[in-house]
C-alpha cells in the first residue's frame, strides 16, 4: 500500500471518529434537554395537585371564618397567579406569593377551634402538607437537572456543539426570600 492511501484512511478514520464524536455530544444535550423539560413537568404536576386542593380548603373555612373575605380572596388571586404563570421564574415567584398566602390563611384557621377540628380541614391540611413536601423535592431534582445541563452546555466541547444548535442555559427555580423558603404550617 502506498503512503497516500494509508494517509487518506486514517484522515477518514480521524473524520468519522469526530463525526461520532459530535453525534454523541449533540445527542447527550438533546437528552439533558429533555431531562430538564421532564422536571419542569413533575413540577408543574405537583403544583396542579396543590392547585386543586385550595378551592376545597378556601370553601371548607369559608364556612367557618366567613367574615376573613379577604385573606380568602388573597389565597384564591395568588392560585390563579400561580396557575397563570409561563416560566419558571414566573411560577417561582407565583408560588411564594401563594406560600405566603397560605401561611395568612392558616393563621386565620388558628382563630376558629371548631375548623382545626374539622376532619376534612384536617384532611386537606395533611393532603397540602403532602403536596408541599414532594413541590419541595419536584423543584430540588429540577434544580439539580438544570444544573447538569447547564454544566453540560457550557463546558469544553460539548459548549461548541451547544452554541452551533442554540442550547441555551434554563432558568433554576428559586425559592424566593427567606421568609416564604418555608412550607406553609399546615399542623397546629
Amino acid at each position: 500500500m502506498s503512503t497516500g492511501i494509508i494517509i487518506a484512511i486514517i484522515i477518514i478514520v480521524l473524520l468519522l471518529l469526530v463525526i461520532v464524536a459530535f453525534a454523541a455530544m449533540y445527542n447527550g444535550l438533546i437528552k439533558s434537554r429533555n431531562f430538564v423539560d421532564n422536571a419542569w413537568s413533575q413540577i408543574e404536576v405537583q403544583l396542579k395537585r396543590r392547585y386543586d386542593l385550595i378551592p376545597n380548603l378556601v370553601e371548607t373555612v369559608k364556612g367557618y371564618a366567613s367574615h376573613e373575605k379577604g385573606t380568602l380572596e388573597n389565597v384564591i388571586a395568588a392560585r390563579n397567579a400561580t396557575m397563570n404563570a409561563k416560566t419558571p421564574h414566573e411560577a417561582a415567584e407565583a408560588s411564594n406569593m401563594l406560600t405566603s398566602t397560605l401561611k395568612s390563611l392558616f393563621a386565620v384557621a388558628e382563630a376558629y377551634p371548631d375548623l382545626k377540628a374539622n376532619t376534612n380541614f384536617q384532611d386537606l391540611q395533611k393532603q397540602l402538607k403532602d403536596t408541599e413536601d414532594k413541590i419541595a423535592y419536584a423543584r430540588q431534582f429540577y434544580n439539580d437537572t438544570v444544573t447538569k445541563y447547564n454544566n453540560s452546555i457550557q463546558t469544553i466541547p460539548r459548549n461548541i456543539v451547544a452554541k452551533m444548535f442554540g442550547f441555551e442555559p434554563k432558568e433554576l427555580f428559586d425559592a424566593g426570600p427567606e421568609e416564604v423558603r418555608e412550607a406553609p404550617k399546615v399542623q397546629f
